[in-house]
C-alpha cells in the first residue's frame, strides 16, 4: 500500500485537524462537519495529481484553450454515518464522480470490549475498472474497511482503490496493508499511535459520528 500522511507536512490542514481534536471546538457539530467536510475537499485535492488526464479544449468568448481534464471514472463510496460530511467534501472537488453509500457498524455484545462489524446495507454503482475512493474518517482497527471491501466484491473490479480517511491508528494502517491490494493508496490527514481497548483511536478526537450528527442509543 501507498501510503499518503498529511500531518509530516505543514499546510492548512493543520488547523482543521487540531480543531476537530479540541474538545471545545468539537461541540459546535455544525463547524466539526464543516472541518471534516474541508479536511475532504484538501486530500481529494492532493489525490487529484495521481488521476488520468486528457488535454481538451475549451472555448473561450476570445478563443480557445487546450487544458488537460480528469478522464477517470470516480466512484466515491462512503461509510456511514460519519462519512457523510467527508463525502461531501469530496464530492465538492469529484462533482462528476458516481456515489456508493455502505451502513457498517461496531457490535459490542454485552458492552465487552470485543466487537464484530457488522455491514448491512450497500448501495454501489458497478465497479469494473473505475477509480474507487473508499471514504472512512476514522481508520482503527481496519476491520470495517476489510469488510466492506469483501462487501463489494460482487460490483465489480474497481482499476484502482484509493482509502480517504481524517485520522488513522498505526495498527489499523498496518492491517489493510496486509488486505489490501499492495497498488491501493491511503491518504490520510493525521495518525495517531495506539487504540484503547475498545478499538478507539487514542488520542483520536472521539466518536466522529456522535459528533457530527449527536449521540445514539
Amino acid at each position: 500500500m501507498i501510503l499518503h500522511n498529511f500531518e509530516t507536512k505543514n499546510s492548512i490542514l493543520n488547523k482543521f485537524i487540531a480543531e476537530l481534536r479540541d474538545v471545545t471546538i468539537q461541540k459546535d457539530s455544525m463547524r466539526f462537519r464543516k472541518n471534516i467536510e474541508r479536511v475532504g475537499e484538501v486530500l481529494s485535492y492532493e489525490l487529484s495529481k495521481t488521476l488520468n488526464y486528457t488535454p481538451q479544449t475549451t472555448v473561450t468568448p476570445l478563443g480557445e484553450k487546450v487544458i488537460p481534464l480528469v478522464t477517470s471514472d470516480i466512484v466515491i463510496c462512503s461509510i456511514l454515518r460519519a462519512g457523510l460530511p467527508f463525502h461531501q467534501g469530496i464530492l465538492n472537488y469529484f462533482d462528476d464522480a458516481e456515489n456508493g453509500f455502505i451502513s457498517a457498524y461496531r457490535h459490542h455484545e454485552g458492552n465487552s470490549d470485543d466487537f464484530e462489524v457488522i455491514v448491512n446495507y450497500f448501495a454501489a454503482p458497478d465497479l469494473e475498472g473505475k477509480t474507487l475512493l473508499l471514504v472512512d474518517p476514522m481508520l482503527a482497527t481496519g476491520r470495517t474497511l476489510e469488510n466492506v471491501l469483501k462487501g463489494l466484491e460482487g460490483y465489480g473490479t474497481p482499476k484502482e482503490i484509493h482509502i480517504v480517511s481524517v485520522i488513522g491508528s498505526e495498527e489499523g494502517i498496518s492491517y489493510i496493508d496486509s488486505v489490501f491490494p499492495e497498488t491501493t493508496q491511503l491518504w490520510i490527514a493525521a495518525v495517531d499511535g495506539k487504540l484503547n481497548s475498545k478499538g478507539y483511536i487514542i488520542p483520536g478526537l472521539g466518536d466522529a459520528g456522535d459528533l457530527a450528527y449527536g449521540t445514539k442509543r
